[in-house]
């Protein structure tokens, strides 16, 4: 089961996720009189989560101070920035020195920890041993697009847990059974995904999106495939999902009952105009337009840009504006009386695209 979260407040979202899922039960239940808890979020470089690439502290902090309201205290946050960053520069640049402070947790960089081989799925793949040593994983990703593997989320954010030079040689190796191998291998127990603003073009930020939503869920395999349509993506266009699930890490089948919506995307604010949208504002008709909607179809023109379909487009309309209104097409449920139009509040990036693809006859 996942379980999405509406909003802005990254921290009273965090919150309300931890106690849906019962996150302090679960830890409290391990047969250890203080189980060690780790915190892993993305801080694959020096930049603050504005900038779409990097795990929200406010988020963090929602985590923390949840399971320290129900008497959890062991904790740690760990990381290894990307081959060639700097952890402890990542941990200042991100606020997380504050939050270190804040709760007296110690930051723990993986680039200075010893690692161990583990034989796996035939492969042997060297893992830092402190994450091996944690009794319960809370994996905190950024929902954002990888240049390589399409999608980073939940499955692909344990490769922080991983020498410099294992990331390397997953990069030779073609990335996807590595993924999958090292999910196998270091069990994520509860995933928090910080989808309030992720990037839409490359990992390390800058061409930032925000979706105003956090997804929670035990399951990674799961919640990466849902993370995929979010952004206009088929699963098996991710290789490592379906791995993962091969590999019995957990199941990429997404049905409709698998996700519970906590509250309605009107608790996201509506997106402001003069956000950036980059090239894709010529393809896009906007009025008082909900983020989470906005979202989902920036996602959906860039996988048209992408392939080469987007110059056949009309402006696509979306936003609260357009209820009542007659036009071509549109997105979300405010533009039901339009031509043609993808239902949902809000629709997913993938459903987006297949109703643009079907729209300009490419499914024919």
């Amino acid at each position: 089961m996942l379980y999405v979260l509406y909003g802005r407040n990254g921290e009273e979202m965090a919150q309300g996720a931890l106690a849906r899922l019962d996150a302090a039960g679960e830890i409290a239940a391990l047969k250890k009189r203080r189980p060690l808890v780790a915190i892993k979020p993305n801080l694959v470089v020096a930049q603050p989560a504005e900038w779409g690439a990097t795990t929200s502290p406010a988020v963090v902090r929602g985590v923390l101070r949840y399971l320290r309201e129900n008497g959890i205290t062991n904790l740690v946050i760990m990381e290894s920035s990307w081959a060639g960053e700097c952890t402890k520069q990542a941990f200042a640049a991100c606020g997380y020195q504050e939050l270190s402070s804040e709760f007296a947790v110690p930051l723990l960089d993986l680039k200075d920890e010893p690692a161990v081989p583990v034989l796996i799925a035939g492969m042997e793949i060297r893992i830092c041993k402190a994450a091996l040593q944690a009794d319960y994983l809370i994996n905190i990703p950024v929902l954002k697009v990888h240049c390589q593997t399409k999608l980073t989320c939940a499955l692909k954010n344990l490769k922080g847990c991983i020498p410099d030079s294992e990331k390397r040689r997953f990069h030779r190796e073609g990335l996807h059974r590595p993924i999958a191998a090292l999910n196998q291998a270091l069990k994520s127990h509860l995933v928090l995904v910080d989808a309030l603003q992720g990037d839409l073009c490359h990992e390390e930020g800058g061409t930032p999106v925000r979706m105003d939503r956090i997804i929670a869920g035990r399951d990674p395999v799961l919640v990466d495939a849902y993370a995929a349509e979010l952004l206009g993506f088929r699963t098996e266009e991710i290789p490592y999902i379906s791995l993962a699930a091969q590999f019995g890490v957990g199941n990429a089948c997404l049905a409709a009952e698998a996700v519970t919506e906590l509250n309605n995307s009107s608790a996201a604010a509506g997106f402001p105009v003069d956000c950036s949208t980059g090239s894709m504002q010529r393809w896009i008709s906007e009025r008082q337009a909900c983020s989470p909607c906005f979202g989902s179809l920036l996602h959906a023109l860039q996988r048209f840009k992408e392939k080469g379909n987007l110059t056949s487009l009309p402006p696509v309309s979306v936003g609260q504006g357009f209820r009542g209104c007659r036009g071509q097409i549109g997105v979300g449920d405010c533009t039901a009386g339009f031509d043609s139009h993808v239902p949902g509040c809000p629709p997913k990036g993938r459903e987006i695209t297949e109703a643009l693809e079907a729209w300009i006859g490419l499914d024919r």
